[in-house]
């Protein structure tokens, strides 16, 4: 009986990824945690992709939660940024080489005059040092090859930008932190570079922050260090979010047993007085399915396979 593993769990943990540490292997080290603590296996996925450079908000799905981790990598974004004007690199970031330089270095209030240009749907080119496929390539493994990368613009949306005042100095030149709300698809390395740009010089970002991921804010996420208290034993409740913690956004359809146990045989609920829409059917307080209703009939969108909370 010692030898027994624990369930495998359901839910979320934040986590406050360090700069150095890429998304892959956040989700490596969560799953090396919950073998050293014991836990039988679990499949563990990310809620978006955080650049190794950058820092802040990573939501990690654990079993039944990874259901939905395609719907996290729609959700919006807060990110803070530093931009510091005077030179562009091919990375757009600290780790590229210098391909452009301006002695021009705006002042705060003109960076601050600037943002509203920078505000609702906008066009933009992400790096060449990017995911992004192109004819079934890796934009920045054709960049790194010495291609030359032409990206095909996209349009995303800046719901809201905020100047927050000068950053350090580096080398004598001019910097601006800024925070941003954007849209899924927003690359802040091309927003940083198309706002330089229009202040009349370039720049390159030196500080990136992700601060809030969909639902999850950085006040709920765990460092590194407290995530491996739990491969030493710490429970996992403490830092667990529930799985329906990802979809804090929808409203909840509550059920009763019979409609419960219909829903999870994957059958429609009709003759329903709710408005249309995305919902999170419940029993209780478990999530039972993602369903969407529409003139009255409700369908399953995705199912959960929760464990009786009796067991």
């Amino acid at each position: 009986m010692s030898d027994a593993k624990k369930p495998a769990p359901h839910g979320w943990i934040v986590l406050d990824k360090p700069r150095g540490l890429g998304s892959t292997q956040a989700v490596g080290a969560v799953k090396r945690m919950l073998r050293q603590g014991g836990y039988a296996k679990t499949k563990v996925g990310h809620g978006g992709t955080l650049d190794p450079l950058a820092e802040g908000v990573l939501p990690i799905a654990l079993g039944e939660a990874t259901k939905l981790c395609g719907r996290m990598l729609d959700a919006s974004k807060i990110y803070e940024f530093t931009i510091q004007f005077g030179e562009e690199t091919d990375t757009l970031d600290m780790e590229g080489e210098v391909v452009s330089t301006s002695d021009a270095r705006p002042t705060p209030a003109e960076v601050e005059a600037i943002l509203s240009h920078f505000t609702g749907p906008i066009e933009q080119a992400p790096p060449a040092y990017s995911a992004i496929k192109i004819d079934g390539k890796r934009a920045y493994d054709r960049a790194r090859a010495g291609e030359d990368v032409e990206v095909p613009v996209r349009r995303v949306t800046i719901y809201d930008i905020e100047y927050r005042g000068e950053g350090e100095e580096m080398d004598g030149s001019r910097s601006a932190t800024l925070r941003a709300h954007v849209s899924k698809g927003t690359y802040i390395r091309s927003l940083a570079r198309d706002i330089a740009y229009a202040l009349g010089t370039v720049g390159h970002v030196t500080y990136l922050r992700r601060a809030k991921a969909g639902p999850f804010h950085q006040d709920q996420a765990i460092s590194l260090d407290k995530l491996g208290e739990i491969g030493k034993g710490a429970p996992l409740q403490d830092l667990l979010l529930p799985l329906e913690a990802g979809l804090d956004d929808i409203p909840a359809l509550k059920l009763d047993s019979v409609s419960a146990q219909a829903v999870r045989q994957g059958r429609v609920l009709t003759e329903m007085p709710q408005t249309d829409g995305l919902y999170c059917a419940m029993l209780d307080n478990d999530p039972v399915a993602l369903m969407e209703l529409s003139g009255g009939t409700a369908k399953v969108v995705r199912g959960f396979n929760l464990p009786d909370v009796a067991e």
